[in-house]
């Protein structure tokens, strides 16, 4: 496997952010909400793992080094397995496992309907992100792997329902996907490539 320590380090630190969590809500660390704590560090943990994999391209472009590409798929699958975490820690925490409200806050609560559209998002692209699907896949396989930017303003748009007027971090993750966003434009992405190759002469 290439890269083995660093995706061996990805592995142990992305695990065991949430037992860290959990102890500091054993510990009664986290406020008098320790669940809705739980809840929203398991959402915001999610974007920023989703927002890591598509930094990647970027930095692979800027620096030259193509083993940032190498850690995309396994940032995003951990982005993925966050969201299904904030998923059940909403159910226990939130709900108290009643799942028959659950159908109910899906339709009095939008930002609960936006969130699980997000999340069959995420679903739909940690189920795909095999080799096997890639080659079952084709073309369709990129066509498909583009809906992680639809889903990203998904979750954003969910997070910001959730802080409501509690903004800052939203605005700085809102900011963060702009600017990933804007480096993917063609023009940009030239420019990065040209600044890379200048770079590297006067090196």
């Amino acid at each position: 496997m290439r890269h083995f320590w660093w995706r061996l380090l990805i592995f142990l630190v992305a695990a065991s952010v949430p037992f860290y969590w959990l102890y500091l809500a054993a510990i009664a660390a986290l406020g008098p909400d320790p669940g809705k704590v739980l809840v929203d560090n398991l959402g915001q943990g999610a974007l920023v793992f989703l927002l890591c994999s598509l930094a990647m391209t970027p930095l692979q472009r800027l620096s030259g080094w193509a083993g940032w590409i190498s850690f995309r798929r396994q940032l995003g699958l951990w982005a993925f397995a966050y969201a299904v975490l904030h998923l059940l820690a909403y159910l226990y925490f939130l709900l108290g496992l009643d799942f028959s409200s659950f159908g109910a806050e899906l339709v009095e609560r939008p930002y609960i309907t936006v969130g699980a559209v997000a999340l069959m998002g995420l679903l739909a692209l940690a189920a795909t992100s095999t080799r096997w699907s890639m080659r079952k896949l084709g073309r369709r396989w990129k066509q498909l792997h583009r809906l992680v930017y639809p889903v990203l303003l998904i979750v954003l748009l969910h997070m910001l329902w959730v802080v409501r007027a509690d903004a800052g971090r939203w605005m700085l993750y809102a900011s963060i996907t702009a600017l990933l966003l804007l480096v993917r434009l063609p023009t940009v992405a030239h420019r990065l490539a040209g600044f890379r190759t200048r770079w590297g002469r006067r090196a």
